[in-house]
């Protein structure tokens, strides 16, 4: 078995880059080789597939849609091949042909996430009725060929106007405009949508747009981020950003359970992007370093959501970069998930690394105070819990 020692910034940047990579290019080859079939699950579970607004709709201009950071983004020559997202599948024209596809394999639901600029193209204020329209036919089109949507408010595409007005997630004002947005979602779509997940990934998309600059708005700063972003800061901005996201989703699922989910009947939750961590060796050391991990990548979110509160291990090593919540913002947030959605793709050991705290500036990384162990010879690492 072979083994790299690779340091958080490293390891985080090849991940993020690997997801993004898989994200856009949607493409699953399966086979039934192992002779698993349908009748080997439980009646409840539900197969599925998922995509995002920029990944599949395409149509990036037409019927009103107005640009977003994603768009900004790719137009400015940022992926390497220099394609963009102005055609992709073109599921807004095909959505027919690609539900017929989901119903030939099989599927029997489908998660996709809601362009904000293409249902309201300023971000905030009248909804554009070609957008509307578009919805209400995908939503309608899956329920008639008995697949079940589950519906993501926001997959990183923020409208570009709210980015330039205010700075996007960087600002508290994002918690209101994403509250009046959500809510025309659940007025136009929730007699028919039962599964709203408010932010897909919120803990890629923060480390990705605010830490290491490789999604959009490519905020960074010096010598975290993986390209030469021209402005941000990545020892305070994923904090705040993270803090805003925890604000929005809370102000959300409070509207949600207070005004539509007794007529409704729907649930609403989040989604993680989740690593199986386990310690190298069975040193206390190693063993606490992975718990701070854990910590620092998925208890971030999933600590206030159940707690109300930050991780201890954050809010000792990161100290006051960490914004605090108001007893009244506790409240909010705890116990407002009905359901955490789990994306997981992969394991890593974990090994101790003090020394990074010695360091006066850091990033989330170096605030962990851990370092990956990845097996990239392909072997299975198998999480201890």
């Amino acid at each position: 078995m072979k083994w790299v020692l690779c340091t958080w910034f490293s390891f985080w940047s090849l991940v993020i880059l690997l997801h993004v990579f898989l994200s856009l290019v949607e493409v699953c080859s399966c086979q039934n080789g192992n002779g698993f079939s349908r009748n080997d699950f439980p009646t409840n579970f539900v197969f599925g597939s998922g995509s995002s607004a920029y990944q599949v709709e395409g149509a990036a201009d037409e019927d009103g849609k107005t640009p977003s950071v994603w768009d900004t983004f790719t137009h400015a020559g940022n992926m390497a091949d220099k394609s963009t997202g102005d055609i992709t599948a073109d599921q807004y024209h095909k959505y027919k042909e690609d539900v017929k596809l989901m119903v030939d394999t099989g599927l029997e639901a489908y998660r996709f996430s809601i362009s904000w600029p293409r249902l309201i193209p300023n971000g905030k204020g009248p909804v554009n009725p070609k957008g509307l329209k578009y919805y209400n036919n995908l939503i309608n089109e899956l329920i008639s060929h008995g697949i079940e949507p589950h519906v993501t408010l926001f997959h990183y595409d923020l409208p570009q106007s709210l980015e330039d007005e205010y700075g996007g997630w960087l600002s508290r004002k994002i918690v209101k405009d994403f509250t009046a947005y959500a809510e025309i979602c659940f007025k136009e779509f929730g007699d028919r949508v039962s599964t709203w997940t408010t932010m897909n990934e919120g803990n890629v998309f923060v480390l990705g747009a605010y830490d290491l600059g490789i999604l959009p708005p490519q905020r960074c700063s010096s010598p975290f981020g993986f390209f030469n972003c021209t402005s941000g800061n990545s020892t305070t901005e994923p904090y705040l950003v993270a803090h805003n996201c925890l604000l929005a989703h809370a102000s959300v699922a409070r509207l949600y359970k207070n005004k539509y989910q007794a007529k409704q009947h729907g649930l609403i939750g989040f989604n993680l992007f989740a690593y199986g961590l386990s310690p190298l060796t069975n040193s206390v050391e190693d063993v606490a370093a992975t718990r701070r991990a854990k910590d620092f990548y998925m208890g971030w979110f999933a600590g206030p959501f159940v707690f109300g509160d930050y991780p201890e291990s954050m809010k000792r090593n990161v100290g006051p970069r960490l914004p605090s919540f108001t007893p009244y913002e506790a409240k909010l947030v705890k116990g407002s998930c009905d359901f955490f959605g789990l994306n997981y793709y992969a394991s890593s050991k974990v090994e101790d690394s003090p020394e990074s705290l010695k360091i006066q500036e850091r990033d989330l990384s170096m605030d962990m105070a851990a370092q990956f162990v990845s097996n990239w010879s392909g072997e299975g690492v198998l999480p201890d819990e």
